[in-house]
């Protein structure tokens, strides 16, 4: 026999009654019922009930090991009676009696336990991860994790996409986010990066003459946490492909997509083709870029009935350019104003003067806003809206990007306040038309909206033609339930539209041949037309596992501050380490504690 198991704690079953077997796991629960004792013996594959009896030559070290220790168990599997079958348990239906016992590995006490669920604080969860692990959720999350990515992986080979791996230690690159920096201890005075996302080293792979790549890309980027974002790294399926259209990109991704979604979920998924939604028209309706479509509200701009109105406050800002959303309540008219109230209280929350609103009735429409607005105006909200008698609609007035924003919170707000998001879906679209450059009203300049290797719409004709502020990209994004899984474009390909492009940017050709000369040259050299995309794959388990924070569905996460708890990094190195590195710190003097004043005697 094996020196530690015949079995795992998940195998045995009624077939198995009469075998003498030897398991090992981790000591899940202890239970004393006076002659006999019970314990619950874990492993990953499962639990198994171990029992002694108090004559048992076993007995003494099961009765005094702790929870958690790892043993090994000898003994014979027999039925349990049919009064004390465990239905909830794939070996519910037998147990082992323990003849020979052995601690391998004995527990200390433990800082929280492992047995039942919990609400514990996350710092202690991450400094004791390994024992967090061990709990029945955070492990299913982490198992999910794997599954998903081998299905992806698998799924991606089907296709005929080759993986790849692209550097780990290279050149600092503007993505949008603050970098990883690795000192050179060859190179004085020299850093590498770490990869903000594999976005260069994908398109050398296409010019190099491969056709379709794919990796799970551990990917790096210095940012602030959030429920979806790690605040180090993150894993992504990076994919590119040659000789590609944008809809060449959405026909490969869309199978893997809703592939994954349908095999780990029970859940409705949206089927493919997924919608497209312009970035103009999501603005608009929903008030963001990434719309959850399991909100059926849809935002309306009614700009046109408050322009010259009675409603002084909102006329002036449509005077002054701004515009008027309009945000659905259906069903709402019967609300009691508390509803109205606390709305207006949340809307102030978030920074907005509040939100106005009318409650459209039979017998006359009300609400602070009705009475400013005659007849004609109040139905022609009715039909610019599409609402009757016994709805409400909120308003968010502003200049047209603070006004969307607050819409579309608003939106999201008022559909969970009427019950409207639909449950046990999965909803996935494709945003696309991003424009490729915008104003920055603080530099007072015209900048990249967001991938600067987009390819325009309309080529080098369109940069030379168009005012900048209308042309769009071939850029594209995969949203569900509300959350972005992925940007992708079809890349620029063309020396001469990339340097143009930068140019309207504000980056002269000299500083685009010093900052992107290995990509340029290389396009020089004939770069096929190609595109593609980077689902998040802690986006895609985080939405299946059903939890609202990216931390439950990472092995080792750091907290929200950027440490890892557990191992204790960020950590100081020695001077020799520095020494190596030709570094010299500069770290800002802490700032001394206030003590507080002591209250003065009477």
């Amino acid at each position: 026999m094996h020196p530690y198991r015949s079995h795992t704690c998940g195998a045995l079953r009624p077939s198995d009654v009469g075998q003498t077997v030897r398991l090992s796991g981790w000591v899940h629960r202890k239970r004393d019922h006076g002659q006999l004792l019970f314990i619950d013996l874990r492993d990953h594959y499962g639990i198994t009930q171990c029992v002694a009896e108090t004559d048992s030559a076993a007995f003494a070290g099961m009765d005094s090991v702790r929870a958690e220790s790892v043993v090994c168990i000898n003994g014979k599997v027999v039925a349990r009676s049919p009064e004390t079958v465990n239905a909830q348990l794939p070996t519910g239906a037998i147990e082992i009696r323990v003849e020979s016992f052995e601690v391998l590995g004995a527990a200390e006490e433990l800082p929280f336990p492992v047995f039942g669920d919990h609400d514990l604080p996350e710092d202690m969860r991450l400094r004791y991860r390994y024992l967090d692990l061990r709990r029945e959720g955070p492990h299913r999350n982490i198992m999910l994790r794997a599954k998903v990515i081998q299905s992806l992986r698998r799924r991606m080979v089907d296709q005929g996409f080759t993986e790849f791996q692209t550097p780990i230690l290279t050149a600092s690159s503007p993505e949008g986010a603050r970098d990883f920096l690795v000192p050179s201890r060859i190179h004085p005075g020299k850093f590498y990066a770490l990869p903000q996302a594999p976005q260069q080293f994908k398109q050398l792979i296409m010019v190099a003459g491969f056709d379709r790549y794919f990796q799970i890309a551990p990917c790096f980027r210095d940012e602030d946490a959030r429920a979806d974002r790690s605040p180090g790294e993150f894993y992504q399926l990076d994919l590119e492909m040659s000789f590609v259209t944008q809809d060449d990109v959405f026909a490969a991704v869309e199978p893997v997509i809703h592939g994954v979604f349908t095999e780990f979920s029970d859940k409705t998924v949206t089927d493919a083709p997924f919608p497209r939604i312009p970035f103009a028209e999501s603005m608009l309706k929903y008030g963001n870029d990434k719309p959850d479509l399991r909100n059926p509200l849809v935002i309306t701009d009614v700009t046109e009935a408050f322009r010259g109105s009675a409603f002084g406050l909102f006329a002036r800002a449509v005077e002054a350019g701004g515009v008027v959303r309009a945000i659905p309540a259906p069903g709402a008219g019967d609300r009691p104003r508390s509803f109205f109230d606390k709305l207006n209280d949340w809307a102030r929350g978030e920074g907005a003067g509040g939100l106005g609103y009318v409650v459209f009735a039979a017998d006359g429409d009300r609400g602070p806003i009705a009475k400013n607005l005659g007849a004609e105006r109040l139905a022609q909200l009715r039909e610019l809206t599409g609402l009757k008698d016994g709805d409400a609609v909120f308003f968010a007035a502003d200049k047209a990007p603070k006004a969307a924003r607050l819409a579309g919170l608003a939106r999201t707000k008022i559909g969970e306040e009427l019950g409207l998001i639909e449950q046990g879906t999965f909803r996935l679209c494709w945003i696309v038309d991003f424009p490729m450059f915008e104003w920055d009203e603080d530099e007072k300049k015209v900048i990249f909206s967001h991938n600067p290797f987009s390819m325009p719409q309309g080529g080098l004709e369109a940069l030379e033609t168009q005012d900048p502020l209308t042309i769009n990209a071939y850029q594209y994004d995969i949203v569900c339930n509300g959350v972005e899984l992925s940007s992708g474009a079809i890349r620029n390909h063309r020396p001469d539209v990339m340097i143009k492009a930068f140019d309207i940017a504000g980056y002269p050709q000299s500083e685009v041949e010093a900052r992107f000369g290995g990509m340029l040259n290389a396009f020089r050299y004939g770069a096929p037309p190609h595109g593609g995309i980077a689902p998040g794959v802690d986006r895609i388990v985080m939405l299946l596992a059903d939890e609202p924070n990216i931390r439950e569905v990472t092995l080792f996460p750091m907290n929200q501050k950027a440490q890892d708890l557990m191992m204790q990094a960020p950590a100081e190195v020695s001077n020799k380490q520095l020494r190596e590195l030709h570094i010299r710190l500069a770290v800002p003097e802490a700032k001394p504690e206030q003590k507080p004043v002591p209250p003065k005697a009477d």
